[in-house]
This record gives C-alpha cells, structure tokens and sequence, in this order.
C-alpha cells in the first residue's frame, strides 16, 4: 500500500500581509488568491522495521529515526518533524514504521507558500493513511497551527487555506485565528483571460520571508503609522481585485496590481530591491500594466499583468534578466489525496 497527496501553490493576487497577526487581530485581513497547478507532492510507504525515515527529493535530504519517539527539530527537515510530533501528541501516530517521501513543483522560498503547501499535502496524506477525520477548515488550521505555532515560524494563513481549498478565494482573517473562505464563481471566460494575461516569472533568486515577515509585525506592533496604512489600502485591494474579476473589469487588473505593489513596498524593508525594481520597470516598459513580487518580497517568483498582446514583449525583455518562465494553469482543486494497492 502506497498513500499519495498533493496540494497546490496559489498566486497571492491582492491584500498579501494582511492575514499576518497581529494586523489581522487586530483591524482583520481580507487577501484574493487563486490556486495553481504547480504542486508540493507527499507520499508515505509503510516499513517492516519501526523505523520513520523522511527524504525530501528537492533537498537531497534523508533522515532516519525511531517510530514513536518525539523527534529534535532542527535536523533539516523541520516541517516533517514538527507534523510527525504533533501527531505524536495527539494519539493519531504511535510505532507504525514508514517513509515519507516529499517534492515540490517549484523551489522553496519561492513566494508561492511553498512551505505551509507543501505542511498542508503532508498532514493531507497522513490524514488519509490514518484515517484522520479532518473538515477543510480543521486541516487547514491544523497545518497552520504546527507551522506557526509549534514551529514558531514567522508567517500568516492565507497559504493553509488556499492550498487546502483551491480555486479564486476571497479570504477574511481576524481575531482568535478565525478564518472565513469564500469562493468566487468568477466566470470561465475570465479566467481564461486572466491565465493568458498573467505571466509567471522567477527571478531566480529564493529567499526567507520570515526577517520581512518578523518587521513587519514588529512595525504593526510599535504602531507605525506608515507601515499600517500601507496594510490597510492593501486590505482594501483586494476588495478592488474582487469586484474587478467578479464583474470582468479585467482591464483593471494591471492597475490594481501596480497599486498593490507600491503599497506593499511601505510595509516594510526589503520587500523589494534594486534587481527586482528594475525587471518592474522593464517589465511595465515592454508592455505590462503591473505587476506583484509573489509572497512577502525579497525575490522569487514576480508575476506581471499583460493586457492584449503585450505577454510576447514582456516575455522577451524578461530573459535578459536571467530568470525564467513558468507555465501553469489556474485550478479549482484543493488537496487531494489516495491511496494505490502494490
């Protein structure tokens, strides 16, 4: 018996930060997102030996302990181990030996929530193998509780959720880690349009959102004028993106893009660079109306907005760069798992 999962990376379209506490807390967050079908994959093999051995494919990584024991953290594979002890904890993993083999679609730090996705297809297939009856809501928190939680790592909600549900969701966030999903019923010939228009780059060059992500909570926390009102009209962004996709406006797209990232470069430092403000400007140059550093900034995947025929022009001026482009389409499917007999 071999027990799959997987789960999808989203594109952050609008109100990105805003679901990070203690802003959500404390004036609530409100992000427009939209799955894609590049994914973070997990499989789990049962063992003879009461052995757990996690190997990560992108890391090139393998790391062997006894079954039922709490594992160190700091070993590499962090998300593996934390998700492994809080299923200790509560009573639904005991000695059973297995492997748990991960990969993802694309690299780590790469701004799409490679992190929180792939901890969403990891607790999605252990949920399948051990029979863990887990609404969207409760996998999605629970994935966010042993990432931000147990882990301690800096970060907000959207990622959980999103790659939990799928599809163009407009998400709320406020107190007490209350999260309210709604799905838009965007129609089919707009999102064909908006997947033709919108263009994924990677910069290539990763980063760790956690120092951006830490600053920006210290500035929420020291009451920076500035920093929450950047927060605020990228709140009120993503209100733009819904209406503009729901009615059509596609054309408003670029422009609201192009204000969210004027806006979220006030949020805090390094959410964008001298190298990532210049592919911006090129990119608008060669045609694109606007654009966004996907995730919390520093590098990664951009992705730009470009109406009519422009995506041929910006495609071009974009390789002089040195990144690349990535296909995808947009999905409407959250994490899925199963399991195959041999």
């Amino acid at each position: 018996m071999i027990w799959r999962s997987k789960a999808p990376f989203r594109l952050g379209l609008a109100g990105g930060g805003t679901d990070v506490s203690p802003y959500s807390d404390l004036y609530g967050g409100a992000i427009l997102n939209a799955t894609i079908s590049l994914y973070a994959h997990a499989s789990i093999e049962p063992l003879k030996e009461e052995k757990v051995i996690f190997e990560s494919i992108d890391q090139n990584l393998i790391l062997e302990f006894d079954a039922g024991q709490t594992i160190p953290i700091n070993t590499g594979l962090d998300l593996q181990c934390g998700l492994y002890n809080r299923l200790l904890r509560e009573g639904w993993i005991s000695h059973q030996g297995l492997r748990l083999t991960t990969f993802m679609d694309v690299p780590p730090g790469s701004g799409l929530g490679t992190s929180s996705t792939l901890m969403v297809a990891m607790l999605k297939v252990f949920s399948e193998m051990l029979n863990i009856p887990l609404g969207d809501y409760d996998l999605a928190h629970l994935a966010f509780e042993v990432e931000r939680k147990d882990l301690n790592l800096a970060g907000g909600k959207q990622d959980q959720y999103a790659a939990t549900f799928g599809g163009v969701n407009y998400m709320e966030f406020f107190g007490d880690d209350q999260v309210i999903v709604n799905p838009l019923r965007v129609k089919y010939e707009y999102i064909n349009e908006l997947e033709n228009n919108l263009i994924l780059y990677y910069t290539s060059s990763s980063r760790s959102s956690a120092q951006i992500i830490s600053e920006q909570q210290k500035n929420v926390k020291e009451n920076k004028a500035e920093s929450i009102e950047a927060m605020h009209q990228l709140k009120e962004q993503s209100r733009m993106m819904k209406n503009a996709l729901l009615r059509g406006r596609l054309h408003e797209i670029g422009e609201i893009l192009n204000f969210g990232f004027e806006h979220k470069k006030r949020m805090a430092q390094n959410v964008s660079n001298s190298r990532l403000d210049e592919i911006y400007l090129a990119a608008k140059k060669a045609g694109a109306t606007g654009g966004k550093i996907s995730g919390a900034g520093g590098g990664g995947f951009m992705f730009f907005y470009c109406p009519a025929n422009t995506r041929y022009r910006v495609l071009k001026t974009l390789e002089d760069f040195g990144g690349y482009f990535i296909k995808y389409q947009f999905t409407p499917q959250g994490a899925r798992s199963w399991k195959m007999i041999g």
